[in-house]
C-alpha cells in the first residue's frame, strides 16, 4: 500500500469509528503507543481543506504536534498550510474544535521539543538529519 493510501485509510478509520480506531496509532512496527490527531488545515494555494493524522503531545491545555517530515529537507505542506492560514480544525479522538496554530521560538520550543521526545523519541534523529537544512518547527495548537 503506498503511503497515502495508508495515510487515507486512517483518516477515514479514525472518522468513522469518532476516533476509537486511530486515536492510539501502534506506529510502522505496529508496536508503539502514539497518541494521533487529525489536522485539518487549509491549502495555501487550492483553498481546499487537507487533513493529516499526527502525533501529538500535550502541554496544558494545548496540543503541540511536530513539522518533522521524517527530517527531510522541506516542511511538509500541512505547515505551509498552516503558516499562511494559521487556523485549523482539530479532532482528537471524538472530540472536534477548532484551533490557531503558531509556531514556538526560543526557550518555549526547546521544552516542547523535550515533551515531544519523550512521545516519539524518534524526533531527536528527525533533527540531526534536518539540521543542515532547517530547524523542525514545534507547533502549538491552542482553543479558539
Amino acid at each position: 500500500m503506498a503511503q497515502r493510501d495508508w495515510v487515507e485509510a486512517h483518516i477515514k478509520r479514525y472518522r468513522e469509528s469518532n476516533g476509537e480506531d486511530g486515536h492510539i496509532w501502534r506506529g510502522v512496527d505496529g508496536k508503539q503507543n502514539l497518541p494521533c490527531l487529525l489536522l485539518t488545515t487549509t491549502g495555501h494555494r487550492s483553498g481546499a481543506a487537507r487533513t493529516t493524522p499526527l502525533i501529538y503531545g500535550r502541554d496544558g491545555d494545548d496540543h503541540i504536534i511536530i513539522a518533522s517530515r521524517g527530517g527531510t529537507p522541506d516542511h511538509p505542506s500541512w505547515y505551509r498550510n498552516l503558516a499562511a492560514n494559521p487556523v485549523v480544525a482539530l479532532q482528537v479522538g471524538a472530540e472536534q474544535f477548532t484551533a490557531r496554530a503558531r509556531t514556538a521560538e526560543g526557550a518555549e520550543r526547546t521544552r516542547l521539543w523535550q515533551i515531544m521526545a519523550g512521545v516519539f523519541p524518534t524526533y531527536d534523529s528527525y533533527q540531526e538529519k534536518a539540521q543542515a537544512t532547517r530547524e523542525i518547527p514545534v507547533v502549538v495548537l491552542e482553543r479558539a
